[in-house]
């Protein structure tokens, strides 16, 4: 199908709590200008572009349009306060009108999740370990692992492989058990200084630094800005602690805790988030 034949489209970013009838003074995704389309008090974030998702089996290309998405929310955010980000790739069929139309219908539900997100923001936080001093401290610790160490040193060199062999399954066991205890001491502390909290189950990228530890617990958390303080005095402490590290990364739009409005608008809306092919 050529680009006349299907029409026109808009690339939504975010809502924020604006009327503003401007550019958030960046561009977008393959340098598309970024603008507003307000209704009342709240307004669109978008790029004109024609109704067409975008794909591409070039992971490098990929990375770039997603990293040009979140900028946009990003500067949206600083310039305007809160946002409510759209997933990438999220596309309406139509014009300004369509999208102006849609913030009508929705503006209630909008305006109040606007409001509940005021002054809040989302932040990642990863909890490493040195994965050979906990199994130190756990052998260390333990009357019965010390007695099974003792007793494999004496015995044959054939008997002692086999013995050796349930000694670090039991290790395995205890570091795993012993893993679940500090996750769920980190969050009883970290939830103290959180609205909400959600338990990151896959992590894409762990940098350099903390490869070779053991991560004991990664979260995304919905913080209030007087609370950034407080929660972040509480990392220290983790931190400080012999083996331990924290990774500590915010703040973002809050991606993960904005109850889904990108719903299609219309029958003229397009499917969104699977514009990119190959795993990006």
């Amino acid at each position: 199908m050529s680009e006349e034949n299907i029409g026109e489209g808009r690339y939504l970013y975010c809502i924020i709590n604006s009327d503003a009838v401007q550019s958030p003074g960046e561009t977008g995704i393959e340098d598309n200008p970024v603008y507003t389309i307000p209704y009342n008090d709240i307004a669109a974030v978008v790029h004109s572009c024609i109704a067409k998702p975008y794909t591409t089996q070039d992971n490098a290309k990929a990375a770039e349009w997603i990293l040009s998405h979140n900028y946009v929310i990003d500067c949206a955010a600083k310039k305007f306060g809160t946002v409510l980000p759209f997933s990438f790739d999220t596309i309406v069929r139509g014009s300004d009108e369509t999208v102006s139309c849609w913030l009508e219908k929705r503006y209630m539900t909008l305006k109040e999740e606007l409001d509940r997100l005021k002054n809040k923001a989302e932040y990642s936080i990863q909890i490493f370990c040195d994965h050979e001093y906990l199994k130190t401290k756990l052998a260390g610790g333990d009357h019965e692992f010390g007695e099974m160490k003792e007793k494999m040193d004496k015995m044959p060199r054939g008997a002692a492989y086999l013995f050796r062999r349930r000694f670090e399954l039991k290790i395995k066991d205890a570091l795993s058990a012993e893993a679940s205890r500090l996750s769920m001491e980190f969050s009883s502390n970290i939830q103290e200084h959180v609205e909400e909290m959600r338990v990151d189950e896959k992590i894409a990228h762990v940098p350099e630094k903390y490869a070779g530890k053991k991560l004991i617990a990664a979260f995304s958390c919905l913080v209030r800005e007087d609370n950034t303080g407080r929660l972040g005095e509480a990392l220290d402490e983790i931190n400080r602690r012999e083996g331990f590290a924290v990774r500590f990364s915010g703040p973002w739009a809050p991606y993960s805790f904005v109850h889904r409005f990108d719903e299609p608008m219309n029958a003229n809306a397009i499917q969104h988030g699977e514009g990119v092919e190959n795993g990006s």
